[in-house]
Parts: C-alpha cells; structure tokens; sequence
C-alpha cells in the first residue's frame, strides 16, 4: 500500500495523559503472592520491560472526555474550528460501545454537525496512523480540508481483571502470557491533518508538518499471538482478557518491521542516513533494541515515553511524537518516520517533513 502525498499536513497534536501513575514497583507489590509462588525476585517487571511507570485514567473515566480533551489541545493551536472539520475518526482499540461509534461523542462535544463523516476505525496499535491515511487520501483527493483522528486508550480495567485472573492462580507460562498486559498505560491523542489552506493554518504561522508517504506490510498468518476480546464468564456474563506470546510476537514482528524498511525506504527514496528522527510504536525496552538494531538504526536517532508511560496502545506512537515536538526533539526541516506495528501482524510506516 504505497502511498505519496503532495497537499497533505500535520498541523497539529494534542494528547492527554491518565492523572493516575501506577508505578511496576505498586503492580509487584499486588503480585507478590504469585512472585514468591512462581519464585519470581521482586524488581523483574521493570527489568523485563523497561517500563517503570505508566499512567491510568480514574474509575469510571469516559473515554470520549480524554479523545476530546486531546482534540481540543490540538485545534487550539489552529485556526481550524470544528466547523472545518469535515471527518472525524475514533481509533482507539477501547471504545465506549459497540454502537454508536466513540467518535460521534466526540464530535458532538467539540460542535461538529451536519456534512461531516464521523466513525470508528480499528487496527489494533495502527489505529491512529491508519486514521490519518483515511483523512489524508481524501485530502489529497480535494475532498476536504481538514479532518481529526482521536483515540483514548485505558489499562485500567484489563490490568485489574488481569491481576485478579492470575492471584487466582497460574503457572509460569499463563503469568509469560499475561506480563505483557501490565505494560499498559493510559492516554488520549489528536492529530489534525490539513490541506494547509487555512489561514495562519497553526499559531505560528505555519501550514504543518508535511506528509509525504507511508506504506503497509501485513502478516496475518500470526493474528493469534497477541489477543484481547471478550470470554465466557459466568453463565452469560463475559469479561475481558488479554494473551500475548511476546517471544513470537517479537521474533515475527521484527521480521515484517525489517520487510516494511525496506519498502517505506524504496517507496520514499530515503536512506537510512537521511533520515534524522524516528517514532516507533511504544512497547518496552527489548522491543526497542531489538527493531533499532534489525533496522540498522542508532538508538539516538529514536525518541521513547515507554519507561514512564508505558504502552498506550494506538496512542504510544502519537504521543510520544507530541511529547518530541513539545520538548524541541523534532525540528523544522527533519525528515521524520513514524514505524508502527500492531497485533495482526500489520505493520505501517510514515514518513514526514517536519
């Protein structure tokens, strides 16, 4: 799925972080009983993952506040108002139902009516980039102007259901399965894409961040390696539960990473050296080293939230890239990947001008 754009712009992000830290220290003292059973040293979470601390939202916190919150973050640093948005798109892996879409709660609290598309879009971690590719294409088709992408990812509930689940009792390899839920973190994203029409487009005068292109690689024969739906609970009652084989989803992830290199590298005409700074998909250290390193990419050219915020699903990779420019990381003029990977196994890569 190569695609290249010549009039399309990210002219702004906006994120929102769960108030709540949850440090691997806490989550390790609630697992202690299953520590001493399974022989486990206290301190392994954050040596296994890199991740010493990661955010949540407050009980009964709606998912729809923190994706608005972020959208306004966003469009308050534009000229663009909600009037102008022509799409917005929810892409967040948690929802508030099954129906209607999240995003028409969304759209509704930041005032947008009447000739607009406004739906949910889900791809597991790639929801958010998959969501920009949606409003890019029409952009770059002069269908619209301007168009929002949105999610809020909360690891409360599942952490909490999986603490129960493995206090209940489980061996060595059913806690292997479960450890990847206990890097979850908490957090909300916008981005605003544009045509770059818009008068003053961002506060400082500038139409964005052009997107030049991205490509999708897909390795669907390992859907099953990384999970979370519902089960069967009590009669007709169902609950949540999360399964991840992080050994496989590494060993296959970082295969179809190094196959999507090598085609996002084609597809822009980039190479490797040209390229000053990339954002990659947030899941821990291992995972860090191990896609730097298939890539041939040195670890200062990367920039990570992960130690403190965790994995936030479709909001890791976005996030970060907003903390990055908040703090001068990205600069005017770099040439900026965006490499994001989710369960399925589909990967897709970005690049843009910032």
């Amino acid at each position: 799925m190569p695609a290249k754009y010549h009039r399309v712009f990210l002219t702004a992000l906006g994120y929102e972080l769960g108030p709540q830290v949850v440090t691997s220290a806490e989550l390790e003292e609630r697992l202690a009983p299953v520590y001493r059973r399974l022989n486990i040293h206290p301190g392994q979470l954050e040596a296994w993952t890199g991740i010493a601390e990661r955010r949540w939202w407050q009980p009964e916190a709606r998912l729809s506040s923190g994706a608005t919150a972020a959208a306004r973050k966003a469009l308050a640093k534009t000229s663009v108002q909600a009037a102008d948005l022509r799409v917005v798109i929810y892409a967040g892996v948690c929802r508030e139902n099954f129906e209607p879409a999240t995003a028409c709660a969304v759209a509704d609290a930041l005032g947008v009516r009447g000739a607009a598309s406004v739906y949910d879009l889900s791809n597991a971690c790639l929801g958010v980039l998959n969501g920009m590719l949606e409003i890019a294409n029409r952009i770059e088709l002069g269908q619209i102007r301007a168009g929002l992408v949105v999610s809020c990812e909360s690891a409360r509930e599942i952490n909490e259901i999986m603490l129960a689940r493995v206090l209940g009792g489980v061996n060595m390899d059913q806690f292997a399965e479960a450890l990847a839920t206990f890097t979850g973190g908490s957090g909300a994203v916008a981005m605003l894409l544009t045509d770059g029409s818009f008068a003053g487009d961002s506060k400082d005068g500038k139409a964005g961040h052009r997107l030049l292109g991205a490509v999708s690689q897909v390795a669907p024969e390992h859907h099953e390696l990384c999970r979370w739906g519902l089960m069967p609970s009590d009669g007709l009652q169902q609950t949540q539960y999360m399964a991840t084989d992080a050994v496989s989803v590494l060993k296959y992830g970082v295969q179809l990473g190094q196959q999507t290199w090598q085609v996002f590298l084609n597809e822009l005409g980039w190479t490797p050296a040209q390229i000053d700074r990339v954002i990659c998909h947030q899941v821990g250290s291992g995972h860090q080293d191990a896609i730097l390193a298939s890539l041939q990419l040195p670890k200062e050219k990367d920039y990570t939230t992960y130690r403190f915020l965790g994995n936030m699903g479709t909001a890791a990779l976005p996030v970060t890239a907003a903390i990055a420019e908040e703090r001068g990381v990205l600069k005017a003029g770099q040439r900026v990947g965006f490499l994001g990977i989710g369960s399925g196994l589909t990967c897709l890569m970005m690049g843009l001008e910032w």
